[in-house]
């Protein structure tokens, strides 16, 4: 039995290998996998097995998340202090991935009437540079939300 569980999840992780996932969900996979090894090698049967992976697949989605987490708070940072069309730059330190973000002139949306900002963010991530340009919005609560 235990052979079929660690079967299914490195089957789990070949399949998933190759999808597009944020941190907080490849967290939860590299948690679901080591909780499951370590619940087999301490309770030995299936049970043990899954209680390991719900348990790993919880720890690490928070954990990713948090990586997740970092990057949002500095690019809060620069929308909300950050000084027009000067550049602001920055290095997570759990991924070593680098961010140099301009912001733009806040203005105000006319159709939501809301305060509005741009910024151009040019980002080194997994050594790929990727440039996009985002909008960030006041919302009701005066906290910046990325704008689809």
């Amino acid at each position: 039995m235990k052979y079929i569980a660690l079967c299914a999840i490195l089957s789990l992780l070949l399949l998933t290998g190759c999808a597009d996932m944020n941190k907080a969900q490849t967290g939860a996979l590299g948690g679901a996998a080591g909780g499951a090894l370590v619940g087999q090698i301490i309770g030995h049967n299936t049970e043990a097995t899954l209680i390991g992976a719900a348990v790993g697949t919880m720890l690490g989605y928070i954990v990713g998340n948090e990586m997740d987490k970092y990057d949002r708070q500095e690019l809060n940072h620069v929308y909300e202090r950050g000084v027009s069309n000067q550049t602001s730059s920055w290095v997570n330190p759990d991924t070593g991935n680098q961010y140099r973000v301009t912001p733009m002139p806040a203005y105000r949306d006319p159709s939501t009437n809301r305060i509005c900002r741009k910024a151009e963010i040019d980002a080194l991530i997994d050594g790929k540079m990727e440039k996009t340009v985002t909008t960030a919005c006041r919302n009701e609560n005066g906290q910046w939300q990325l704008q689809s």
